[in-house]
């Protein structure tokens, strides 16, 4: 059977919209998880394949110092720039220690948070590499600290995620000190009701100041709240974990550097109200005094202990997952991570993408340190 001349050019015109759509619907940021290779190929084109290289090294000097600082001052994000539910990154992109357009390689994002808040460098490299491999785009080594979230309110289902922080299930997750549950339709935005808890917990447990007790009992309340309000409450796979160490970060590394006892003393309203709500130093502030991976989380998590677990059907159903991974088997939370999440989205890349998953999955191991009889996996071969 042989085309005319019109037909072959309508389908050679339909083979190059495919592409062309697919192009235009991925930025250079845009994760690549759960496209087929032709899909990556398309999502791709025109952007450079890029070599990742090596997470940045330590600190030269690592203890206190000035960071708002005139190098570094505060800018409003222009139109078109993206933020998103991290307020200490939505800080750095702020101030200039991180592309005020929200998009940045994990090397940048590692060495800005150490340089604007001295988080330790295993600490940064693993939550880096974490969320680079399931929101990021592996081939041209970019990730958003933000993203196109689709979903606007809890009857209006999910349609495809561009990706950057944003995305919701596999690095950002439930139970949020400021922001809402994905299921009301957005997870990024400052929320002004979570913000009034996180104040009268502050003023209840903390005398006015956010510290490790309040940290505890509002991590506690959080998970309540989400377990007797949405249906969709999930607190399993990595968020299990990040939960609890988001609640340590504001008097681990939101306090001014120049106050030692941090976890006593505690974050004040004020100022809290300046980095959760408009990503903004305080005035003079200066970073933690020495690096500091969110320490208390541990204690955090004993003070309410709870399994990882989830609502099966509808709310006030919480099932805790007997498979899921818990501060008691942190080789059993690598593994899960690759198998569970990683592998998911990746099932059979090939070329530069696999390649680059590969490099960054070897980032990831590295980060964690060493975790006794938890060799390395290698879910896509070596290189």
């Amino acid at each position: 059977m042989r085309l005319n001349s019109s037909l072959f050019h309508f389908y050679t015109l339909l083979l190059a919209l495919s592409s062309v759509s697919i192009t235009f619907a991925f930025p250079a940021y845009g994760s690549l998880g759960g496209l087929s290779a032709r899909q990556v190929e398309a999502a791709t084109a025109g952007f450079p394949a890029v070599l990742p290289p090596g997470p940045p090294p330590p600190l030269t000097f690592s203890g206190a110092k000035l960071v708002n600082d005139k190098a570094h001052p505060y800018k409003a994000p222009r139109p078109g720039d993206i933020r998103g539910p991290c307020p200490g990154l939505n800080t750095l992109a702020n101030h200039g220690y991180l592309p005020s357009s929200g998009v940045a390689t994990p090397a940048q994002i590692i060495t800005a948070t150490q340089e604007g808040f001295n988080f330790a460098p295993g600490a940064a490299r693993f939550a880096t590499y974490s969320a680079h491999l399931v929101d990021g785009n592996l081939v041209t080594d970019l990730l958003s600290i933000g993203g196109k979230t689709a979903k606007t309110g809890p009857d209006t289902g999910a349609p495809a995620i561009i990706g950057g922080l944003n995305t919701h299930s596999v690095f950002e997750g439930d139970a949020s000190m400021t922001r809402a549950d994905f299921h009301w339709g957005d997870n990024h935005s400052f929320n002004q009701t979570q913000f009034d808890l996180f104040v009268e917990y502050s003023n209840k447990y903390g005398g006015g100041l956010y510290n490790l007790t309040v940290a505890a009992e509002l991590r506690h309340r959080r998970i309540q709240d989400g377990i007797a309000t949405n249906p969709e409450f999930d607190l399993t796979a990595i968020r299990f974990f990040t939960a609890f160490g988001e609640s340590s970060f504001p008097y681990s590394m939101f306090v001014d550097g120049r106050i030692t006892e941090r976890a006593t003393a505690g974050l004040d309203m004020t100022n809290a109200t300046l980095i959760f709500r408009d990503g903004k130093y305080p005035k003079d502030f200066w970073r933690a005094p020495a690096p500091t991976g969110g320490d208390g989380i541990i204690d955090i998590f004993n003070a309410h202990p709870i399994k990882p677990g989830r609502n099966e059907n509808g709310v006030n159903t919480y099932t805790v997952d007997p498979d899921a991974a818990d501060f008691s088997t942190p080789c059993k939370r690598y593994t899960d991570f690759l198998s569970k999440t990683v592998v998911k989205l990746y099932p059979n890349p090939t070329g530069v993408l696999r390649r680059n998953l590969i490099l960054n999955l070897g980032f990831l191991y590295d980060a964690q340190g060493v975790i006794p009889n938890c060799p390395q996996v290698f879910p896509y071969g070596q290189l």
